[in-house]
């Protein structure tokens, strides 16, 4: 039997720990849940009976970066040992997880921690190699998860060989398991001018399709009844096998084994990219596993409105001059399936189990490549190898053009569209690094490609929208709309970028974020009839309200937000001072 622990060593797993620590004393600094104090050269945290110290340089936006070798704690005088799951435990009584779930957020601190020792054993690229990579190995060699969420790899309910096949940074081959659901239990959305059949033959070609209706016809059922389904081949094995086997049994599922197309697992896990077939669309599928705050399912009722939804938001951004101008597109999400024949579907309560059999198909990237431009996620710009190299630095390097341009080149491709949309269409997305794919042409980003547009879009007024699109409206005051930027792009990336360009020596805080006032400014300057809407959302004031992600995720390790009411389940501490304000 294979050995699946080998990165399980005290040397990497004191690295892990080290890195860990050094990442939530920075963020939940930085969301004043701690409060260093200096001592001497460097940091103090007194946490009870424990003493932790540091060494550390503050940027703007309260952004600690944490030495992870300096650390160093004491119990009573005695030194220990760092560890990630001690400093949880030392420091609860400030972050304030409840005790019911204080075990679930330690589980996924573990987690992270396997990965994160995962990660230091068997990835081998260097951001020097990272330059000229290919699209999925720059995917796979992510290392760091979200920036900002502490306990970011949780992924509770694999096992140790459930991460060798499908988490995203073993880069393993996956095969989908695919169902049959009945018709009459089921519905498949599709984007305007797309016909089922046009469908599945694009995205399983016409011998799997045959080979799909074979399988069926071989259990003695008519293929017209019934839709294909792809699922997850853990959901298969773990859910729908168990979960739902009243529903197997009555042939409202009808297994039909893999198809035999390699896919990729995307750094949000429950993404697909075909390899075997890049032209075809990424495929997302329900993972009932919890990570990160949420059972990573998928909403059947969300699913019949995501295509439609699709489709408003790709007219709306290539009607748009200044949108088109910028290159900045979308990744339609242009079919969504799911079946509701449950048990669970007949409860007046919502809860995880009605989201456990559905997926979406969603554009690829690659048929939209020009000649000479190549394709890496956002995230990678956050990205540092193994010796500490950012990769962001090697990208400037190899680009031949100075760190000011290349970052002003950068912010025109991300943040003067993400701008726009706000200011002119009320429009907000979620711009975060998993989220954006760059378009890179001399190792320069020079447009951005959008996605995960359905579940995480939304329109922050009244203005009239058309009634299938409904559902993404989400009416906000001008300060709050405005956070879609300040907490989303400024707080969310730009300030861990800034920091990295700081440390690197290639951009001083103030040069960095000169060029983003620079951009919004830009943007406001080319833009006179958006002044009225410049002025309500005042992007470039002073301070903005600080909201935090970690204190989410530790009032509620199970459900961070409620989907339906985001707004309302944010957490603030008070405020930031905005780094890109007015000079």
């Amino acid at each position: 039997m294979i050995d699946l622990t080998t990165h399980l060593t005290p040397e990497t797993m004191a690295r892990a720990h080290r890195h860990l620590v050094a990442k939530a004393i920075a963020e939940f600094s930085h969301e004043r849940l701690l409060a260093p104090v200096p001592d001497g050269d460097g940091w103090r945290l007194d946490l009870g009976d424990s003493t932790w110290t540091f060494t550390a340089r503050r940027h703007p936006l309260e952004h600690w970066v944490v030495d992870p070798g300096s650390i160093e704690r004491t119990v009573d005088g005695a030194q220990r040992g760092v560890d990630a799951q001690d400093f949880v435990v030392d420091c609860n009584d400030v972050l304030g997880i409840p005790d019911h779930l204080l075990p679930v957020y330690l589980e996924e601190i573990a987690a992270t921690l396997a990965s994160g020792a995962w990660k230091l054993t068997h990835h081998a690229l260097s951001s020097a190699d990272l330059v000229h990579a290919g699209y999925q190995e720059i995917e796979a060699a992510m290392t760091e998860g979200h920036p900002g969420f502490v306990a970011c790899n949780g992924r509770i309910g694999f096992g140790v060989d459930d991460h060798a096949a499908f988490a995203p940074e073993t880069g393993a081959d996956v095969r989908l398991w695919w169902v049959g659901v009945r018709r009459d239990e089921a519905q498949l959305s599709l984007s305007a001018g797309r016909s089922e059949e046009q469908h599945y033959r694009d995205e399983l070609g016409e011998e799997v399709l045959v080979d799909l209706e074979k399988r069926l016809r071989d259990l003695g059922l008519d293929p017209a009844d019934y839709l294909y389904l792809p699922v997850h081949p853990w959901q298969w094995t773990n859910r729908l096998a168990i979960t739902f086997a009243p529903d197997v049994a009555r042939q409202a599922l009808v297994p039909l084994g893999e198809v035999d197309a390699a896919h990729r697992a995307q750094q949000s896990i429950r993404t697909f990219f075909p390899v075997d077939h890049p032209e075809r669309s990424y495929v997302k599928v329900a993972l009932a596993i919890q990570n990160m705050g949420f059972l990573r399912g998928l909403s059947p009722a969300y699913m019949a409105g995501t295509p439609a939804i699709n489709d408003w938001v790709h007219e709306l951004v290539t009607g748009d001059e200044e949108l088109s101008a910028l290159g900045f597109t979308v990744l339609r999400e242009h079919a969504a399936i799911g079946w509701t024949g449950d048990a669970y579907h007949r409860l007046r309560v919502t809860s995880p189990y009605r989201k456990m059999v559905a997926a979406l198909w969603r554009e690829s990237p690659v048929p939209q490549l020009a000649e000479g431009e190549r394709l890496a996620t956002m995230a990678s710009l956050l990205h540092r190898d193994a010796a500490g190299v950012p990769l962001v630095a090697e990208l400037v390097a190899a680009s031949g053009v100075d760190a000011t341009t290349w970052v002003a080149t950068y912010l025109r491709a991300y943040l003067r569209p993400v701008v726009h949309c706000l200011l002119a269409h009320d429009l907000a997305f979620m711009p975060h690094g998993e989220n954006l794919v760059m378009v890179l042409r001399d190792h320069v980003p020079v447009r951005m490609v959008m996605k995960d547009i359905g579940e995480e879009v939304a329109v922050l007024t009244d203005r009239p929208l058309p009634e299938e699109v409904e559902r993404i409206r989400a009416v906000v005051s001008p300060d709050m709309a405005a956070l879609a930027i300040h907490t989303d792009v400024f707080d969310g990336f730009l300030r861990h970028l800034g920091a990295i360009l700081s440390e690197a020596g290639l951009l001083c805080d103030h040069h960095f974020w000169a060029l983003v006032h620079d951009c919004v400014a830009g943007h406001l300057a080319d833009h006179p009839e958006l002044a009225a809407e410049a002025e309500a959302y005042d992007l470039l004031r002073e301070e903005f309200a600080h909201s935090c992600l970690n204190r989410l995720q530790l009032r509620n390790t199970l459900q961070m937000v409620d989907l339906a009411d985001q707004a309302e389940s944010l957490i603030f501490a008070g405020t930031l001072a905005n780094p890109a304000a007015r000079g």
